[in-house]
């Protein structure tokens, strides 16, 4: 089998040709049989490796034959005693001093967690041994003399024809640029040579095989001295506008840039600088960008640090995942949270990670829920102080919904809110029998935090089974809501919900932005919040009071909204077997797409639908982890979803302008800038460039491919970009000079 497929690049031997030796025991994307057959299957991202989709367990078969190549000769049995390697490694033997294992060490060596299964005993024993001396390479150094007179002597972390990346034994990163550096002198390692005997190298080999018996002190935490986004950074994003440190730009939800280098007269000289490759499809990523650090997720849970400036790679994190429940998720990630020196990351298979933001190197890994349930998280966490906000996807395979806090240096779950009332609640009754058991609600995008009030607030998604109200009499609690939830204690303060009883998938897990402002002759703690249903919402985010209400875009539901913000529902426009016809469609008004508040011209911009569609219903019991739907919609093409950016002003409602998009996206959403720009992501591939006051387009950009993310703004040297991620690439740009 693998002289069928893999000489080309490996040759007949096996020991490289394009590609690499696959006899010397180094698997850099995993050394396990398993490891090794999925990079088979699936091709690893990033590289020359492509997918083989071979039938039956054929990369299996492979996998196990090159791990053959490494076995059974006398250099290649593991003889040490592996306690005694564990103790030479963190103590006598000072290898911690530079490499980690398992979250214990440091960083300015490569992290050795995984080592054991990509090298071989005779490869580990020559790298401890003869430090240097590995004829295809091994970690090296350099001695640089910049520009300015610095001299750095330090670790290659990555290097191409115009860039050069460092880690100093301090662990500091330099990202350089070749104009940068006047005096280059390499180094073929920095490693020292162990002094050690042949027997404790043995040990060391023994540990580094099988690394057990590790206690990491998670609860001893100090971020690194160059690179520390505090908790009071955080709550003060809009002091930074040259970082993006939140999902949602800031901890408001208003997705607003303060950079205003970029204007009306300008934007026209806009061009793309680099681009990121992402090795897969169905991008949604917003990315973080911190001390020119970003750092982007992208499918199945990958991910990467990468130069803000260049866009060359600092670190990629690739997660190996099991066959999670596809049919309950969608299979892409949006994005991270970053606290101190740490990224925190939702998974597919219900985990929350942490990674060391210079290294990628794992801190924990902790899980939130068995995602043999169905359970999965795509969005990106809340940073709340020293919490770790995160929720979970559960609408469409008869699970239930909540929302957990974890501690964010040891990953320990500190309270969790359930979405669907449990026995005990009065609300309860809102449900008919125990249909709440299975009732969805699910938490599966980014709230938002007040610091004034102290209070997060986070959107609730559809009740299951969607479409399909008969079994589920009554208003259905809390789903499609906005909850104001203590983050010390996880109690609600208030919940309003926005579609009882919702039969048409309209999840109410929109942005909850966060704004003060006169209302009404006082000035009022604000949420703005468009909806799903196709309703835009003011309320007192101290009260949840409701304030205002009004459609924003076609809507033939419901007749209004009633004093209290409840639904006037038209009679007959529940689904039934034979189809009723309504508008929005499933999809709704608008989505998860970012929305963008303008402090200055007081507009909320929305990437709106106009949308209808046939929804049909079918009962059918539940089956956690199984579609629970009951039939579903089918979309009006005649009118297609048309896409429509809306300027409303939140305090009345009022729409003030549109500009019109041949096709509307639940995912390609908006950003706002100081400088008058308003950019747009379409799902046709264009980032568009709007006069935020007027909505005339000003500029334009073809990316190449369907856009399902939203656009950020930064500055590195005081030089805006913009970024943007379509389905498989970002793309960055700024000014021509």
């Amino acid at each position: 089998m693998f002289l069928a497929q893999c000489p080309s690049c490996h040759g007949a031997d096996a020991k490289g040709a394009r590609g690499p030796d696959l006899t010397s025991g180094t698997f850099r994307h995993g050394g396990s049989a398993t490891e090794i057959a999925k990079n088979i299957r699936e091709g690893v991202a990033g590289t020359g490796m492509p997918a083989f989709p071979l039938q039956g367990n054929g990369p299996t078969l492979i996998a196990e034959w090159l791990l053959s190549l490494n076995r059974g000769s006398g250099d290649d049995r593991v003889t040490g005693n592996a306690s005694s390697g564990r103790e030479i490694f963190f103590g006598t033997g000072g290898c911690s001093g530079c490499h980690a294992v398992q979250g214990v060490g440091r960083s300015f060596g490569p992290d050795l967690t995984a080592i054991g299964g990509q090298r071989s005993v005779q490869a580990l024993r020559q790298q401890i041994s003869q430090p240097g001396q590995n004829p295809r390479g091994g970690n090296k150094g350099a001695e640089v003399k910049t520009v300015d007179g610095k001299v750095i002597r330090a670790a290659i972390v990555n290097e191409n024809t115009f860039t050069l990346q460092l880690r100093d034994r301090d662990e500091k990163l330099y990202l350089l640029s070749r104009s940068d550096i006047a005096a280059r002198q390499d180094l073929k390692t920095l490693m020292p040579k162990a002094a050690l005997s042949p027997a404790q190298v043995d040990d060391v080999i023994a540990f580094l095989k099988k690394p057990e018996g590790i206690q990491p002190d998670l609860s001893v935490w100090k971020p690194a001295a160059d690179f520390n986004v505090t908790w009071q950074r955080l709550r003060n994003a809009a002091a930074e506008p040259q970082n993006w440190l939140h999902y949602w730009g800031d901890l408001q939800g208003t997705h607003f840039s303060a950079l205003k280098s970029i204007t009306p007269a300008n934007v026209s000289k806009l061009a793309a600088q680099w681009t990121f490759q992402f090795g897969g499809p169905n991008v949604e990523v917003t990315p973080l960008v911190a001390d020119g650090l970003m750092f982007v997720t992208g499918p199945r849970d990958n991910a990467a640090a990468l130069d803000a400036k260049t866009g060359a790679p600092v670190w990629r994190y690739r997660r190996p995942l099991p066959e999670y429940h596809a049919n309950c998720t969608v299979s892409t990630n949006r994005g991270f949270a970053i606290l101190g020196d740490r990224l925190y990351l939702g998974t597919l298979d219900a985990h929350l990670v942490a990674l060391d933001a210079k290294s990628g190197r794992v801190v924990f890994d902790v899980a939130v829920d068995d995602y043999k349930k169905g359970f999965s998280i795509t969005h990106a966490p809340l940073v709340v102080g020293d919490k770790i906000i995160i929720g979970v996807t559960a609408g469409e395979c008869a699970l239930y919904g909540y929302l957990d806090a974890y501690d964010a240096k040891t990953g320990k779950r500190l309270w969790r809110v359930h979405t669907l009332p449990q026995p005990g609640d009065p609300a309860r009754a809102t449900w008919a029998g125990n249909s709440a058991d299975t009732g969805g609600a699910p938490t599966w995008m980014t709230g938002t935090y007040d610091p004034e009030t102290d209070t997060i607030f986070w959107g609730t998604g559809n009740p299951s089974p969607d479409y399909d109200g008969t079994p589920r009499a009554g208003d259905n609690l809390y789903s499609d809501s906005m909850l104001a939830i203590d983050p010390a204690t996880g109690r609600m303060k208030w919940y309003f919900q926005f579609t009882p009883h919702d039969t048409h998938d309209w999840d109410s897990s929109e942005t909850p932005v966060l704004v003060n402002a006169p209302y009404e002759g006082k000035m009022r703690k604000l949420l703005l919040h468009a909806d799903r249903n196709g309703f835009y919402y003011l309320l007192d985010r101290e009260t949840g009071k409701f304030l205002l209400g009004k459609a924003f875009t076609r809507q033939t539901w419901a007749k209004g909204l009633d004093a209290n913000g409840r639904p006037i529902v038209i009679p007959g426009t529940d689904p039934t077997p034979e189809g009723n016809y309504v508008c929005p469609d499933a999809t709704g008004a608008t989505n998860w797409n970012s929305p963008s508040y303008d402090p200055a011209a007081k507009l909320l911009y929305i990437g709106a639908r106009d949308s209808c569609a046939t929804y049909k219903n079918v009962t059918k019991p539940p089956v956690p982890g199984l579609p629970y739907t009951g039939t579903g919609d089918q979309a009006d093409e005649s009118i297609g979803g048309k896409g429509v950016v809306t300027a409303i002003d939140p305090f009345t409602g009022e729409v003030k302008w549109k500009y019109e998009l041949k096709y509307g996206s639940a995912s390609a959403g908006v950003l706002g800038t100081a400088g008058g720009v308003l950019f747009s992501a379409s799902k046709e591939g264009y980032l568009l460039a709007l006069d935020s006051r007027t909505g005339k387009l000003l500029w334009r950009y073809q990316t190449g491919s369907e856009m399902r993310a939203s656009p950020m703004s930064y500055s590195v040297d005081g030089r805006q970009y913009v970024a943007i991620a379509n389905d498989s690439a970002l793309t960055v740009f700024a000014l021509q000079p």
